[in-house]
């Protein structure tokens, strides 16, 4: 019986300890390397609870509207309460010691102003609050990224515990607001009342302002004839003293006269004979003079009943004036309360035009009371002159009769003469009376054109201020049509004002705030994870990886165990020889694979979508790790290790087994294509978690396409090598 390649090689490898414990220890190769780091990358989160962190917590706590804020410590609290880490609280000086000595992978600092620095956020430069991170990265680099990627979730936290606090104060204030409101709205109604009754009281104001205004211009009318009738009787009382003045001229004239003529009524005895001559001619005279007398005495009588009729008219103008005056202060006492509702422009230059009128009417009650004193005087003056009058008149009719005695009878003439000088000594002494009343006279005439003169001023203030309050009080009037139509529009807009505060009110009491309300104002946003092709923990997402580089390593490994080309009978065939050698290879493969699929299964529990794919996925791929490795150490023996170290090298860093291929250098990218791990690991994604048939397939399809390239070659290899060494002889099979 022929001995077979196949056969020998396989009796070969059972006969020889040396190859058979190295063989079956091989086979557990690609599960050791792929399942220890699976094992001990399965799920390293989790056993955070087990990594040392310490707390420092410095927070000195504060005060926010009344209540007392730890968020220091509450935080100390939540984070050791939660085991997300093993956290200490610690000081700060053992923190710090801690870390130095490697006792802790991090320290995790709260400040001493944390909470302060949550009250500031009205502030007009709030401050945010701080946590101090502390990694030790040269003690372990991934312990500082997993504490980076915990303190971002802390920070949320904290965010979230901050804004809700925030968010509990915001909605307290909106209630307290919608409280407010309320009350504007019932203080709205109360002023819409109120603006309602200052209404009607401007339509009041505007038509008592309208009925003064029309007072004031027949005031002003008033005031104008007053002030021309004071001039007047400033012109006329300035021609009484003119009068009375010459008047007092032509008394002294006469009284000196009269002295003379009782001087000569003395010398009339002595001279009498020389006087005799002229009686004639005296009682002529003494006719005219009765004649003149007549007209005198008549004169005087109308001087003391027109003096009469001034002094009355006088009494009556101080009457007048005195209303006037005490009209002007009631008039000022009853603007008070309309001054106090005008704008201050208006209401400053009525009072103005008031002081004015005031001032105006008492110089003018001064003017008339000194202008009645005058013709008090001057009526007094007047009657002591009619009197004085009267007397002349007498005595000059005793001188006419005694002159006609004289004339007709010398004795009579002589007593006459007499007589004369006696009527001469009363016409002296009541010429000296007239003298002093005409004296009066004209004093009370000046007092008189005085008095009028300030009258005449008086009145003229008097016009200049009626004309000024006409004025102003047609501006009132004008002024208050207004204030009365934008009373109106206040008054509507207080109704408005009272019914937007009333829905207000009732929009913010429809806000009822509870933790819940908190919780969402704090954090709004939840992020719900709806991934697909669901990968459960780290060791399942790294199982085509490692399991790729378990079943490289387990062929490389293979090729120093099992000579890949020494036979172990003399070749009759190239064929016969590849053969032998494949069918160890095949089996050796299909046992790697089905031990590493057994134990990462059932003992890691890792999920599969299709687990007959995942098997053959397994197979297919031990067998074109298995297949390049044989063809290149076969071609290049212990240089083909080498060379297959080196692609096992290239196949780690550009597969994209552990990071994204873009996250490569672009250099590398170019190994992703051509190297066949990276079909492995698409093939064992596509089996484990994607459940991508046709992709899966399409890997695997590229994985045969390399499995039968390098048998192809490698049998090449062996035809060649068989030509060379055994084309001339032949064994036994």
């Amino acid at each position: 019986m022929k001995k077979t390649m196949t056969g020998a090689e396989w009796k070969q490898l059972l006969r020889s300890r040396k190859l058979m414990v190295p063989m079956i220890a091989i086979l557990f190769i690609p599960v050791l390397y792929a399942g220890m780091f699976l094992w001990a990358f399965w799920n390293p989160y989790a056993n955070m609870s087990d990594l040392p962190v310490a707390i420092v917590n410095l927070d000195a706590g504060s005060e926010m509207d009344g209540e007392q804020l730890a968020l220091g410590k509450e935080l100390a609290d939540k984070l050791i309460d939660s085991h997300q880490f093993d956290f200490k609280n610690v000081s700060k000086i053992d923190a710090e010691k801690g870390l130095a000595n490697q006792e802790y992978y991090v320290v995790i600092e709260i400040p001493e102003n944390f909470s302060q620095h949550a009250t500031t956020l009205l502030d007009d430069n709030p401050e945010k609050l701080t946590i101090v991170y502390k990694p030790n990265e040269g003690f372990n680099f991934l312990s500082a990224q997993i504490g980076e990627t915990a303190m971002d979730r802390i920070r949320a936290e904290v965010n979230e515990q901050v804004a809700s606090t925030y968010a509990e104060k915001l909605f307290d204030s909106i209630v307290e607001m919608g409280n407010g409101f309320g009350d504007a709205a019932d203080g709205a109604g109360e002023l819409h009342d109120g603006a309602a009754k200052l209404a009607n009281g401007a339509d009041e104001l505007k038509g008592y302002l309208e009925t003064l205004a029309g007072s004031t211009i027949t005031l002003a009318d008033g005031s104008q004839k007053l002030a021309q009738g004071a001039k007047d009787a400033a012109a006329g009382a300035s021609d009484l003293n003119k009068g009375i003045a010459t008047l007092a001229e032509g008394s002294k004239e006469l009284l000196t006269g009269a002295e003379k003529a009782s001087t000569g009524a003395n010398g009339l005895q002595e001279g009498i004979a020389h006087y005799t001559e002229g009686v004639g001619q005296l009682t002529d005279s003494y006719g005219q003079i009765a004649q003149k007398e007549t007209a005198f005495t008549a004169a005087v009588g109308s001087l003391n009943e027109k003096s009469g009729q001034l002094n009355g008219a006088a009494s009556r103008l101080v009457g007048a004036v005195t209303s006037i005056q005490n009209g002007m202060e009631g008039l000022s006492t009853q603007l008070e309360a309309v001054l106090a509702e005008l704008p201050e422009e208006q209401r400053t230059a009525l009072r103005e035009t008031l002081g004015q009128l005031k001032q105006g009417s008492a110089e003018l009650a001064g003017g008339m009371s000194e202008l009645s004193t005058g013709t008090a005087s001057l009526a007094q003056g007047a009657a002591d002159l009619k009197g004085a009058a009267g007397e002349l008149a007498g005595a000059h009719g005793q001188a006419l009769a005694g002159l006609e005695k004289l004339n007709g009878s010398s004795k009579e003439l002589r007593d006459g003469a007499d007589a004369l000088a006696s009527g001469n000594e009363t016409l002296a002494t009541g010429l000296a009376r007239f003298t002093e009343g005409v004296a009066s006279a004209q004093k009370g005439g000046a007092d008189l054109a005085t008095g009028l003169a300030s009258l005449t001023e008086g009145s003229s203030n008097l016009k200049a201020g009626t004309d000024t309050l006409a004025s102003k009080s047609q501006e009132l009037a004008a002024g208050s049509v207004t204030l009365a139509e934008g009373l109106a529009e206040f008054d509507k807009g207080t109704s408005t004002l009272q019914e937007k505060l009333a829905e207000a009110n009732e929009t913010a009491s429809e806000v009822n705030p509870s933790e819940k309300t908190y919780g969402m104002v704090g954090a709004p946003v939840d992020i719900e994870k709806e991934g697909i092709n669901h990968v459960p923990n780290y060791g399942t997402g790294f199982a085509p990886y490692f399991l790729s580089l378990g079943l490289f390593v387990g062929a490389l490994l293979l090729s120093i165990v099992f000579p890949l080309v020494e036979p172990a009978m003399i070749p009759t065939g190239a064929l016969r020889w590849f053969t032998s050698k494949v069918s160890v290879l095949a089996i050796v493969g299909l046992l790697q694979a089905l031990i590493a699929v057994v134990i990462i299964k059932f003992a890691l529990h890792m999920e599969v979508v299709n687990m007959p794919v995942f098997i053959l996925t397994a197979i297919i791929t031990s067998y074109t790790f298995i297949a390049i490795v044989q063809m290149l150490v076969s071609i290049m023996s212990d240089a083909g290790r080498f060379v297959a170290i080196l692609v096992l090298i290239l196949q780690l860093t550009t597969s994209a087994g552990t990071f994204p291929l873009e996250l490569i250098p672009a250099p590398l990218q170019i190994f992703n294509i051509v190297l066949p791990m990276t079909y492995s690991v698409q093939a064992f994604k596509g089996a484990i978690s994607t459940g991508d048939t046709s992709f899966l397939w399409m890997n695997n399809g590229i994985l045969i396409g390399f499995m039968v390239a390098c048998l192809a070659i490698t049998f090449g290899y062996f035809a060649l090598l068989f030509n060379r060494r055994y084309s001339n002889g032949t064994v036994e099979a």
